[in-house]
């Protein structure tokens, strides 16, 4: 089709999400999901956790199924390069033009990047064709270095490690998790990947990486190679002489070691070019929205990673996280059918590593005043903690539930201490439980 009632692009977990709050309201109007990507939407935190922790838990299991439960048509491989608001059209890449009634911009986040080589062996991690890649870079005993000690970087260096990979993990920070966690618990946090054998490269930055070529160029290396290039002619396969099969990580004080591959997670960036090419408000590193997630655009809405909303509770945000991809994706796309209630679900974040889950809702700084207190009803482990970021006046910014399971009331809780400006230091520490 080149025209739809609903027109979504990006095709991530929040254009899954929209599509499913359209249908909630709407149960004919066509649907279109234009998307980068090669894979119909997946659920992106698996990528990252649950595949490589739970034998059980295969691939197979991650698409979302949106094209089946909602009957949205999804383009794949395709990049939407500019929009006509007053003609309500998009062009893609291709030279097509598809005009929406209402549409909606989900492009998510790309990875933040440094100047490389481009290699199969160098990644910025962050898409299911990473995942796959690495997946096959993991094989046969292999060495990694990750670069990052933020959540993609702690993640993947965790799952790699519990998939007999050595690893070293490079982070700028003398203790790991020192700029999210109050120290008692960063340092706990770092000897969780201690006491699993990753090796830790503290207060370090990459300063370049060198793709090498280190196998011996023998008689049956040649020989695969005249295969393959009898194989794919067209491919212009690649010669073993000139095909890397390792790096060499040069850091910021000359230092350098080999590794197999390297896999950087420095942190994203919202995709807001298109928006702000389009004439919409960029502020704040994002897309401007109202309650209902709309632009000042009448017919245009964002939701997700680019989106800047006022939330109840946190005040003008945005946030990152999948929570809020599918529960601002699903009101986003009830409010383009017509719903009239503001989004008002205050988002948490999360992420695990080697079994422990943190949790948390608002600001984590630790630079801030921070409370700590345990939680030894939580019938978790005796590890179990809520830590409170809290601002001048003594209320919390923000939340941190450490090792206490899953818990919408724990988040519930977090977010009424921090609504209703709670000050008391003896009610904090018995607030939570």
């Amino acid at each position: 089709m080149s025209a739809y009632d609903y027109l979504i692009i990006g095709g991530g977990m929040v254009a899954d999400a929209a599509a499913r709050g359209i249908r909630e309201r709407d149960e004919t109007g066509t649907i279109g999901i234009l998307s980068a990507d090669v894979d119909e939407p997946y659920a992106r935190p698996a990528l990252s956790k649950k595949l490589w922790v739970d034998p059980d838990f295969t691939w197979e299991q991650t698409p979302l199924g949106t094209s089946d439960a909602t009957g949205a048509e999804i383009t794949l491989g395709t990049l939407v390069t500019g929009i006509d608001r007053e003609a309500k059209s998009v062009t893609t890449d291709t030279g097509k033009t598809v005009s929406y009634g209402k549409l909606l911009l989900a492009t998510g986040s790309k990875p933040v990047e440094i100047d490389v080589p481009e290699s199969t062996r160098i990644l910025f991690f962050r898409s299911a064709s990473d995942y796959r890649r690495l997946r096959e870079l993991s094989e046969g005993n292999a060495h990694a270095v990750v670069v990052g000690g933020g959540y993609i970087g702690t993640e993947i260096a965790a799952a790699l490690a519990q998939n007999h990979v050595e690893v070293d993990l490079v982070f700028p920070e003398e203790v790991l998790g020192a700029s999210t966690f109050p120290p008692s618990l960063a340092e706990r946090f770092q000897e969780l990947f201690v006491e699993h054998g990753v090796g830790l490269v503290p207060g370090r930055r990459v300063e370049r990486v060198r793709a090498e070529v280190r196998a011996p160029y023998d008689e049956a290396t040649a020989e695969a190679a005249e295969t393959i290039a009898a194989a794919e002619p067209a491919a212009g396969a690649p010669s073993p002489e000139t095909t890397p099969d390792g790096v060499t990580v040069v850091f910021d004080n000359g230092a350098e070691t080999e590794a197999d591959f390297v896999v950087f997670g420095l942190g994203a960036k919202p995709v807001v070019d298109l928006a702000e090419d389009s004439g919409l408000v960029v502020d704040d590193g994002g897309v401007v929205v109202d309650e209902q997630l709309r632009t000042i655009d009448p017919s245009i809405w964002a939701a997700g990673d680019i989106a800047v909303y006022p939330d109840p509770v946190l005040g003008q945000t945005r946030v990152e996280h999948v929570d809020n991809a599918t529960e601002m994706g699903a009101a986003a796309g009830r409010s383009m059918a017509g719903a009239a209630e503001p989004y008002s679900h205050t988002p948490y974040f999360y992420s695990m590593v080697f079994g422990t889950r943190w949790e948390a809702v608002g600001t984590l700084d630790p630079e801030l005043d921070v409370l700590d207190a345990a939680l030894p009803e939580s019938g978790e482990s005796d590890q179990s903690r809520v830590s409170y970021f809290r601002d001048e006046s003594g209320a919390p910014v923000g939340v941190l539930l450490w090792d206490v399971g899953e818990s919408e009331a724990l988040r519930d809780a977090a977010r009424a201490v921090i609504d209703e400006g709670v000050t008391s230091t003896e009610e904090l520490r018995t607030r939570i439980r």
